[in-house]
């Protein structure tokens, strides 16, 4: 093959290449057989008739099997345990404070709200035993602050006759101050009866509890902190926080004793004092 015919095979060949798909480069393939058989290299034989000249299906190149997708996540759910048996596992978690039991058990299928001896939820056995970080997980899982047991205990008059701050700023913003324990009365009067100065503070200046609200036992929270205490500086402390946030000093029991007649009959020399600085008779 001289020069020139070679460089001919090698521009047929790679503009071949360029068009192989189609049959339009079927004469450059025979123009370019042709010039190798007229250099002795090849034996070209043209195509029969009746045949199709295209190259067959068996030469053409075969479609890319695809890959076969990945497996995704598993989308299995996760196994959940009878309901009684995670309800019952919820309530022993918050009654003890196990903050990862409680939400162990809320995961495998608990109810928030369930209820248990003495028809106690778990929010209310968190709020009995100071759990606050309990209470928190519950509060976020939707337990009903407002939920009352057999006692008519529920989150928020508990943790206010306890006197447990903590709990009471997380269930107070979904409270109803009006909710009333089983002697008619609410979260502040027991707060301010036991002597518990913040819980008292905090239930005045962050909730909407009625301050001269009268229980079944017609007393008022500033008649239990004189009646029911020992007069001593907690208790004088909430006389002053009561009257400041517009405790009425002239409503009397059912005898018609006032705070100031109970507080002179007791001695409590202090509190006597803050009374009649606020013009109690």
């Amino acid at each position: 093959m001289t020069a020139s015919a070679g460089l001919e095979a090698r521009y047929l060949e790679a503009r071949c290449r360029l068009r192989a798909r189609s049959g339009a480069c079927l004469g450059s393939l025979a123009g370019l057989a042709l010039l190798l058989g007229g250099c002795g290299l090849l034996s070209y034989e043209p195509p029969r008739a009746g045949l199709d000249p295209r190259p067959s299906a068996s030469m053409s190149p075969r479609p890319a099997t695809p890959a076969a997708p990945s497996p995704g996540p598993s989308t299995t759910p996760r196994a959940q345990v009878p309901q009684p048996e995670a309800d019952a596992q919820l309530l022993s978690a918050a009654a003890r404070g196990d903050v990862e039991g409680v939400r162990a058990a809320l995961a495998a299928g608990a109810h928030v709200n369930a209820r248990g001896a003495g028809g106690r939820s778990p929010l209310v056995l968190a709020a009995a035993g100071h759990h606050a970080e309990v209470a928190r997980v519950l509060v976020e899982a939707g337990g009903d602050v407002n939920q009352q047991d057999d006692r008519r205990d529920s989150a928020f008059l508990l943790a206010g006759a306890e006197g447990d701050t903590a709990t009471l700023r997380l269930v107070a913003p979904s409270a109803d101050p009006a909710i009333l324990n089983r002697f008619g009365g609410t979260a502040l009067i027991p707060a301010a009866e036991r002597g518990h100065v913040e819980a008292v503070r905090f239930l005045l200046e962050a909730t909407r509890t009625d301050v001269n609200h009268v229980n079944d036992l017609g007393w008022t929270a500033l008649l239990e902190a004189i009646v029911l205490s020992s007069g001593g500086p907690p208790h004088q402390e909430i006389v002053r926080l009561l009257l400041a946030h517009g405790a009425n000093p002239g409503i009397a029991d059912r005898e018609g004793v006032t705070p100031l007649g109970h507080a002179r009959s007791r001695g409590y020399t202090e509190i006597a004092r803050t009374l009649e600085a606020a013009g109690a008779r």
